[in-house]
């Protein structure tokens, strides 16, 4: 056994332990599902001139939406109430002084403006001209300012940084447009005045208080001002102060003045029961998985499902290092991309079997090697399409979107690293030892295996009939289509809005008590929490209900809870307003653009229009089953339906990379259906063995993680269906009808990556 192979081997044995560290000493930001946290409700007062009305305090909104996002607040949710007021829920706020801290911080109302400074100022004296004013500087000085010459809304972002690996934080600023060459003017006029000049210097004030009066730099040209639209505060700020100043102006000012009428504390919306059966859910399925794996592919599967277990410590230890909000879909995706992330080694373990029956005197650790090497395209190319999805996902989205951006982000590059770089060191060790090197079949690599072996003995011609399978899947769009324009869509409270109770009971109860008295009066997938008071008193948020169903839940909750008082009774907006759900679209549809246009670089532009409709395709049918079965189409559904757009894309990569390399290995008389042909077929077994580890998670989460996860269990499960169909009798079929008409080069025009062998101013 080489030395490399040891220094691998303990390099990775030192990282595992660096993230067991990080794991074990860092806890994690629960979500308001998990963990629960802190409920504000807010009244928004109007003027004359900006009314309190339905349009304005939604506008408010969603600058306290960025507001929340810049304290580092993820997962967290935002309705409005009625016509004028606002609920905040905050997870891991669970002190009343954190409490107090975060609403002073959420509701303040920051008026930032820019002003040119005219000159210093006795503190009584009057100004020299109307519109100026006279204000007391940071500097410690009192300074006569112009009129207002920049606005707050011109104001696009502020963040805390340290320049140059300096020990000084400062709040850099970007400007709009307008912002950018107004605050351009201004530094350029200042800057011919000789330093020492108050006339030099620039004020910034933050309701009333020049917070800032920083000296034009010396290097600024006069008449040339500083250009670029972003400019840097500096002012000896400690980490924190850089931080709070920084999301005050990224919050802007509010458009409405907001005054706090409630705050509480509020338990999780998941019951404990309900989080216990997810748990069980995923360790049942992912031992199963791991027996499945082993079952097929024997010693190098068990390397494979060790790697499988460092990678659930690799993605946890990333999430608790980044800060990331841990939500119960977040769990389950996470679970989910366990069975997944084995997809990386059953592609190596396929072309390791091929290379060890074409060449079987070099033996298992050549054929592993050229194993991963050969499958290291379709690992790339079908990892960084999720990547991108998941990055703009990130960059356009907002709230949930954002959210799941960044849980997608962690699993893939967790499960690249797992499958790449520790799976690798361990079935190194595995195949590197004479027993195993004289006994092949233990490995697991000497033969094709079953399925392999038949699909060669019978060669099943699937794109001689790509017809029939075309017709069978517009058949079903239509039946989807026709479900989604017959039965609607359920959307849940998150789209809808709807109205949210308080009730206080007599008797001691559960909230597990609570849910199941709700859910006994035909609202299943209402919220339920217990408020700050205990065990007495609880919140239940709905969707849009008639008084004699409200009837209902006073009712059953009176069964077991005693005597029943309706303390609040609130109609509520959408948690996914208007504008998060168009940032929504924007960024499933940018995603798809930039999926498109990488498979185009890396294929051809026919075989990234074949893939984005089969992606479609897969979404559609999944939202049509739900439609049909009048499922709720909700939060957890869209991190659902997301995680349907990176498994129907990497399903497809993995088919277009074989039909990519077979097609340039072909000879000029060889037709590019048999070729796809053979292609797709080949690809079946790992399709199989991929797709059965995924199921074994999704059918336990699906029968045994309750009601909060069997939806999205369901529409991953219907989803992985649809999308291993696809690959091959969607995609797969639309190219070779694309292909006649727009040819791929049998020229290879780039090389496919291979794996290694080892692997104070104002500026």
């Amino acid at each position: 056994m080489s030395r490399g192979v040891w220094i691998r081997f303990f390099l990775v044995l030192g990282l595992l332990v660096g993230c067991l560290a990080l794991a074990i000493n860092v806890k994690p930001n629960l979500g308001l599902d998990l963990k629960g946290g802190a409920q504000f409700v807010f009244q928004a007062e109007g003027t004359d001139q900006t009314p309190a009305n339905a349009e304005n305090v939604d506008k408010t909104l969603q600058v306290l939406r960025g507001r929340v996002d810049a304290l580092g607040v993820a997962e967290s949710t935002l309705v409005r109430q009625g016509q004028d007021r606002i609920l905040v829920e905050l997870p891991g706020v669970t002190s009343d002084k954190q409490a107090q801290d975060a609403e002073e911080r959420i509701g303040t109302t920051a008026k930032l403006t820019v002003h040119e400074v005219i000159a210093t100022a006795q503190p009584d004296a009057k100004p020299t001209k109307k519109g100026n004013e006279i204000l007391p500087s940071d500097q410690g000085d009192s300074l006569e300012i112009g009129p207002t010459v920049i606005q707050g809304d011109e104001i696009t972002g502020a963040s805390a940084v340290q320049r140059d690996q300096s020990v000084e934080w400062v709040v850099a600023i970007d400007f709009n447009g307008k912002g950018g060459d107004t605050w351009a003017d201004i530094t350029g006029k200042a800057a011919c005045n000789p330093s020492g000049d108050p006339k030099r210097r620039i004020a910034i004030v933050l309701d009333g208080e020049v917070i800032s009066s920083p000296e034009v730099n010396t290097s600024v040209g006069c008449d040339v001002g500083i250009r670029g639209g972003s400019t840097d505060i500096t002012g000896n700020f400690s980490p924190t102060d850089a931080k709070d100043l920084a999301a005050l102006i990224e919050g802007g000012s509010l458009p409405l003045e907001l005054k706090a009428i409630s705050d509480r504390l509020v338990g999780p919306s998941l019951g404990a029961a309900a989080i216990d059966a997810s748990i069980e859910a995923g360790i049942i399925g992912i031992v199963l998985t791991g027996l499945f794996i082993i079952f097929v592919y024997r010693l190098v599967g068990f390397a494979a499902t060790i790697a499988l277990a460092s990678y659930a410590l690799l993605a946890y230890a990333m999430l608790v290092g980044l800060g990331s909000t841990l939500t119960l879909p977040g769990l389950a995706g996470f679970v989910l991309a366990i069975g997944m992330a084995i997809d990386a080694n059953v592609l190596v373990f396929e072309r390791a079997r091929e290379e060890y029956v074409a060449y079987p005197s070099a033996g298992l650790r050549r054929a592993l090697a050229v194993g991963f090497n050969k499958a290291w395209s379709a690992i790339i190319d079908s990892n960084v399409t999720t990547l991108l999805a998941a990055g703009l996902l990130f960059f356009l989205g907002s709230g949930p979107i954002k959210g799941f951006g960044v849980t997608l982000t962690i699993g893939v590059v967790a499960s690249m690293v797992s499958a790449l770089i520790i799976a690798r060191v361990l079935c190194d060790l595995a195949v590197a030892n004479k027993p195993v090197a004289t006994h092949p079949a233990v490995s697991g690599l000497s033969h094709l295996g079953r399925v392999r072996t038949w699909l060669d003995r019978k060669n099943p011609q699937l794109v001689k009939r790509r017809n029939t399978w075309l017709s069978i899947s517009a058949a079903a769009l239509v039946l989807a289509v026709t479900g989604i324009a017959t039965q609607g869509l359920q959307l849940g409270v998150e789209f809808t809005g709807g109205r949210q109770l308080d009730y206080s009971v007599s008797n001691k109860i559960s909230v597990d008590q609570a849910r199941e008295a709700v859910a006994t009066a035909g609202f299943p997938e209402a919220v339920v929490q217990t408020a700050d008071t205990g065990d007495t008193a609880f919140t239940v948020r709905t969707s849009t209900i008639s008084n004699d169903e409200e009837q209902k839940i006073e009712a059953e909750l009176a069964k077991v809870g005693g005597d029943v008082t309706k303390i609040d009774d609130q109609t509520i907006g959408s948690s996914l307003g208007k504008e998060l759900r168009n940032n929504a679209l924007i960024a499933f549809g940018v995603a798809f653009l930039a999926q498109l246009l990488y498979l185009a670089v890396r294929f051809k532009w026919t075989f990234g229009v074949a893939s984005v409709l089969a992606m479609v395709h897969d979404v559609v049918l999944v939202v049509g089953l739900f439609a049909w079965l009048h499922k709720p189409i909700d939060g957890i559904f869209l991190a659902a339906a997301m995680t349907i757009v990176g498994l129907s894309v990497n399903d497809t990569v993995v088919v277009f990379d074989r039909i990519r390399e077979r097609w340039w290995a072909s000879k000029p008389e060889d037709d590019f259906n048999e070729v796809a042909n053979k292609a797709a077929v080949e690809t079946i077994p790992r399709t199989v063995n991929t797709g059965l580890g995924a199921m074994f998670i999704l059918a336990a989460l699906a029968v045994l993680g309750g009601d909060s996860l069997q939806d999205f269990a369901i529409a991953l499960l219907v989803g992985l269906v649809v999308g291993t169909f696809s690959s091959v009798f969607v995609a797969t079929p639309l190219l070779t009808y694309l292909q006649p008409r727009y040819p791929m080069s049998r020229v290879k025009k780039e090389k496919v990556q291979r794996a290694p062998e080892d692997s104070g101013a104002v500026v």
